[in-house]
């Protein structure tokens, strides 16, 4: 790319002047501080530029602020203060690019020191650490901590009392290997990749595996406005007479005419009257018109007028522009046909009825016309006087059909929806209403600036909608919300949010935005269709309810067996089981829980946010983990009084009954945690997950009887001891199913206590 730079160069001793200056074509890298370009309409601006001299030049910053409209800049700042670098009129910043004007201007900022520039320097470098990622590593702590404890002291308990340390370390190292979740990683890469082979179905493709189960742990979701929420096309909304009532066909007729027959460059406002009347070819004039003559659009009158000739009759000048541009050569006004004077009353109501249109986001141009004889062929502005004015158009950036829907849905499942956009107060306001927001309050840049990052906290947790934001404003009202504990969501698809993008847990874009923001985030929507967000939602929830799942089993699992182990190997002559029955033991124990990621999800798991809370998973350790321990116990004094296995003689036996009945119990295990409902009568498990435990079950139980138990010290077992293990797998099944109906209840207390001051208010729906 080039821009169109003028510098100075030396021309030669022999010529009268030794300085002349030229304008040549260079690249843009090659531009530095100091340099003075030339612009016109369709460049993008090369770098950050404070305009010399201009003429006509209207910026598009919708890359950078959202706004859709174009603004107009000029060489003179005035003495007015400016809330935001971005409203400066005399500053153009890279990036951003020339709807129409030509300009000159002095470069003052380049590459990575342009506003642009401070941009792309906050997406890089690495991502923060989401929600799923500090959850992952504090169970991974846990469970280390616990090993590094429970390993040595199992070590010397069984080296002291047994004399053996090379046996003892073994059986050690095979308790470290019990107390490890090995398969952690699987099942939370399988969970992940089948949730989001399930979004890819959805049309949803899915970046970062993490971002599934943050999807289900978010709790507020901010998206910009622009693109997003709206369809980011400008249409005609409505065309009213100056009462303000409808008028669709004289309006739009010739309005229509006015755009269509028009050859400057035709704006957003131009096309969306265009595309209107293409809907629908009934709405287009049916009497013959020849274009006459054209009055250009420009920016001292703001407004242009074509000429047009109807079946070679006389000649209609149509007048559009801003509204007080066009009442200002207008002298009369059409109402429901009837012409009548343009008094005062009737210039106050238009200007009312405007400013309502304004008020709602609308954006606003004026409409008139006037008779001509057929007799003139050239048009000047002069002629545009004495007008008739028919009415107004309104236009509008409109929200996406289901916009409303997915923040209603959103909101049932207990995801409040915020917004966050670059866009006007007045604008956002409108769109915020049309999809349900609560508009009442709007929170704008800035009001920020003074604002401590606490302060800014408790901000954001009172209000919905923050307006006229730079990309850094939004990435720190992202950070403030993770200050409170909330697991937060961006939606948005331009490059003022990418910062934002990359701060949020989750970062969502669609298919159409720009390449910076769909390298930001960590989810693609392929079509736009908003209600894939609550697809999304519930599926993270699965995601995460099927990982909470095995990190409740194992952990409490884990901790069950050390607490018997330990006990057995104060007590017991000999070891309670050898290392290579643990070994095995474990490894039919992970194989019951491989099918966990295809288990089902109870359903009012999935009414609310799912956060990572190890105090949780501590629980079930210290409560379920001590519950099966018991009725080890038991088994070992079943063992060792009953069945007589108390000498070393008969130690294979012990370790026979305890081999079965630990992984049975185990296994069982499985099926009482993964709901929260009684399992089997209330809730049921996938038939993979079903078939997977009954297998392994089976597997446990024909080891001792099979030609490779004896190989690893395993015995037949006598028949009686089947009596035994079924009654205290009963037992065991129903005090755990107690006591797991005690720790919910005990759990969601302390939950409700502490949401007893709701930090979000509702949305208005």
């Amino acid at each position: 790319m080039t821009a169109t730079v003028v510098r100075k160069r030396e021309i030669g001793e022999d010529t009268e002047t030794k300085d002349a200056s030229l304008a040549q074509e260079l690249p843009i890298a090659t531009l530095v501080p100091g340099d003075i370009i030339k612009l016109s309409a369709g460049d993008m601006l090369p770098a950050d530029v404070r305009l010399l001299q201009s003429k006509d030049i209207f910026i598009s910053q919708s890359a950078l602020t959202g706004e859709a409209m174009p603004v107009e800049k000029h060489p003179t700042a005035g003495t007015q203060i400016f809330r935001s670098i971005l409203e400066i009129p005399n500053i153009c910043f890279m990036g951003t690019s020339i709807i129409s004007g030509t300009a000159t201007a002095l470069v003052i900022r380049t590459g990575a020191n342009t506003y642009f520039g401070s941009i792309t320097k906050s997406i890089v470098g690495q991502r923060i650490q989401t929600s799923f990622d500090k959850g992952i590593n504090n169970f991974s702590w846990l469970m280390l901590s616990f090993m590094i404890i429970m390993a040595p002291a199992v070590f010397l308990i069984n080296g002291l009392s047994k004399g053996n340390w090379p046996e003892a370390f073994m059986f050690a190292l095979a308790v470290a290997v019990g107390l490890t979740p090995e398969m952690l990683p699987m099942i939370v890469t399988v969970n992940l990749a089948a949730g989001a082979r399930k979004m890819s179905k959805k049309n949803v493709i899915v970046k970062r595996l993490n971002s599934i189960q943050n999807f289900g742990a978010m709790d507020v979701l901010c998206t910009d406005k622009t693109g997003t929420l709206t369809q980011d096309r400008v249409i005609l909304l409505k065309c009213v007479d100056p009462k303000g009532l409808e008028d669709d066909l004289n309006i739009l007729q010739f309005s229509y005419l006015n755009s269509f027959y028009q050859t400057g460059l035709k704006n957003l406002l131009d096309h969306a009257v265009l595309n209107y009347m293409r809907e629908d070819d009934s709405r287009k004039p049916r009497s013959g018109y020849r274009k006459i003559d054209e009055i250009p659009f420009d920016f001292s009158r703001r407004r242009m007028s074509v000429v047009v000739e109807e079946d070679g009759d006389s000649h209609i000048l149509i007048c559009k522009g801003a509204l007080d541009e066009v009442l200002r050569v207008c002298t009369a006004a059409k109402i429901q046909d009837e012409i009548v004077p343009l008094d005062e009353a009737l210039r106050a109501g238009m200007q009312r009825l405007a400013a309502d249109f304004s008020e709602d986001g609308l954006r606003v141009l004026a409409l008139g016309y006037k008779e001509m004889p057929k007799e003139r062929i050239d048009y000047s502005v002069k002629d545009e006087s004495d007008l008739v004015i028919l009415g107004f158009l309104a236009f509008l950036d409109p929200p996406k059909e289901t916009a409303a829907r997915a923040i209603a849905a959103l909101n049932r499942h207990g995801v409040t929806v915020k917004v966050l956009t670059g866009d006007s107060e007045l604008v956002t306001r409108k769109i915020c209403k049309d999809v349900g927001l609560n508009a009442d309050t709007i929170v704008l840049g800035h009001d920020m600036d003074e604002l401590t990052d606490m302060e800014l906290a408790e901000l954001t947790e009172k209000h919905f909608i923050f307006a006229k934001l730079t990309p850094a404003q939004k990435q720190r009202i992202i950070r403030a919300m993770h200050s409170k504990g909330h697991v937060v969501g961006f939606m948005g698809d331009g490059i003022n949010d990418a910062p934002a993008l990359k701060e949020a847990d989750v970062g969502i874009s669609v298919d159409n935005a720009v390449d910076i923001a769909k390298e930001s985030a960590d989810i693609i929507l392929l079509e736009k269709n908003l209600l894939v967000l609550e697809e999304g939602v519930l599926e993270g929830r699965r995601v995460f309810g099927n990982i909470m799942k095995y990190l409740k089993m194992g952990s409490s699992s884990n901790f069950g067996n050390v607490l018997s182990v330990v006990g057995a190997s104060i007590f017991l002559p000999f070891l309670p089981m050898l290392p290579v029955q643990m070994l095995i033991q474990n490894l039919l124990y992970d194989l019951s829980q491989t099918a966990i990621p295809f288990d089902k999800v109870d359903d009012e798991y999935l009414e609310k946010p799912r956060k990572w809370e190890i105090a949780d998973i501590r629980r079930y350790m210290f409560v379920i983990g001590p519950v099966s321990s018991l009725f080890d116990y038991v088994l070992f004094a079943i063992m060792w009084f009953y069945f007589a296995a108390n000498t070393e003689a008969k130690q294979s036996l012990f370790q026979s009954g305890w081999f079965v009945e630990g992984l049975l119990s185990q296994t069982l295990i499985v099926h009482l945690l993964r709901t929260n409902r009684i399992p089997f009568l209330q809730s049921t498990p996938s038939l993979a997950l079903g078939v997977t435990t009954l297998a392994v079950m089976a597997i446990g139980v024909y080891i001792p009887y099979s030609s490779f138990g004896p190989s690893i010290g395993l015995t037949a077992m006598p028949y009686t001891y089947f009596l035994w293990l079924a009654t205290i797998l009963l037992a065991y099944v129903v005090l755990t199913q107690v006591v797991k109906s005690w720790l919910i209840r005990n759990i969601e207390t302390k939950l409700s206590a502490k949401k007893a001051s709701p930090q979000l208010g509702p949305l208005q729906t």
